[in-house]
């Protein structure tokens, strides 16, 4: 079975089980664990900002930042299909008592900075409040697009100019980085808050990371500890992360693999695919979405359905390309 249901199901390789192994531990609640503390270390440095957390999910560090950074009562801005609006159990509201305001992004998801001062609602006695811009990127419901720098910078620029903090759901930021050949760095030069994923692309089993400034993460390191992420000998699923941020450059062969998955099933009568631009290749079916989805299982291929008539092919590096050429086969059979 060739599984392309998402990159978060790959499996942790030898090196990452024998780090989780002997990995050394201690209580991280109280700070104390070595492998954690590099974890978070090595992690800030990565993407640039002074201090990082690490939480058992992209969604709890997601969740996370949104409470951080606002107060109970404000609005959240942030792109219509985007994750932390979508797919996050609505804990937006639920966890930090904050309304959302999506604004439509467009076929890419970009929220531009006319759109940010066209939304932007100032606090009084009858409005919230904006609180907090979150973009995404690579966008997930847009087909893992990746945002160039310019783009996250004038939108940032234009919440700053109404002293509104921006976070980025970066869960696939690496992807993002290796496609545009920018370091992630760059593009979270002028925002203050992002959280990355170990376990999609990068392969660890768990984990995420939520980076900013040292003052926000030791803010969010006590609602980490509020919403039950408060982990103790956790050096041993860190270590997997460890060996995950040394995945980086390997991401540019998933994307290649997308590239050669998207040319073949565009081929396909009754697909049509547009070329990705990292690991998610997004394929317009003319029968329903799900009825493709039940017919390419029994072909030994396990894909997603994102939509009426859209469905959700990812790579990752448990797929190489002579299983991508399986996909494509088998794809093939199930639709003639």
């Amino acid at each position: 079975m060739i599984d392309l249901r998402s990159d978060t199901v790959t499996r942790p390789d030898d090196a990452m089980r024998e780090a989780a192994r002997t990995a050394e531990v201690g209580d991280d609640v109280y700070g104390e664990d070595p492998t954690v503390n590099d974890l978070e270390a090595r992690a800030a440095a990565a993407v640039g900002m002074d201090a990082a957390l690490y939480v058992p999910t992209g969604t709890m560090g997601n969740q996370i930042a949104a409470r951080t950074h606002t107060h109970r009562g404000s609005e959240l801005l942030c792109e219509r299909t985007s994750h932390i609006y979508n797919w996050e159990v609505g804990g937006l509201a639920q966890l930090s008592g904050l309304q959302v305001r999506p604004v439509d992004g467009g076929e890419r998801g970009v929220i531009s900075p006319e759109d940010v001062h066209e939304e932007f609602v100032e606090r009084s006695a009858h409005r919230p409040g904006t609180g907090l811009l979150a973009l995404e990127n690579t966008h997930n419901r847009r087909g893992g697009v990746a945002i160039i720098a310019e783009e996250i910078d004038a939108a940032a620029a234009a919440a700053h100019e109404h002293d509104i903090p921006v976070h980025v759901d970066g869960a696939r930021l690496f992807n993002a980085s290796v496609a545009l050949d920018t370091p992630a760095p760059r593009l979270l030069e002028n925002i203050d808050s992002v959280m990355f994923c170990l376990s999609k692309g990068l392969g660890a089993p768990v984990g995420s990371m939520l980076a900013g400034s040292e003052a926000f993460i030791a803010r969010a390191r006590r609602n980490r500890k509020l919403l039950g992420g408060g982990m103790r000998q956790a050096g041993i699923i860190a270590a997997p992360g460890l060996k995950a941020l040394a995945n980086v450059e390997r991401l540019a062969d998933d994307h290649a693999n997308a590239r050669t998955l998207a040319v073949g099933l565009d081929a396909i009568d009754g697909l049509s695919v547009d070329t990705p631009d990292t690991n998610i290749v997004l394929v317009e079916t003319r029968e329903p979405a799900e009825a493709f989805v039940e017919r390419v299982v029994e072909e030994g291929v396990r894909a997603s359905a994102f939509g009426e008539h859209i469905v959700r092919l990812c790579t990752h590096w448990d797929v190489d390309g002579d299983d991508i050429e399986k996909a494509i086969e088998g794809v093939r059979r199930a639709t003639n």
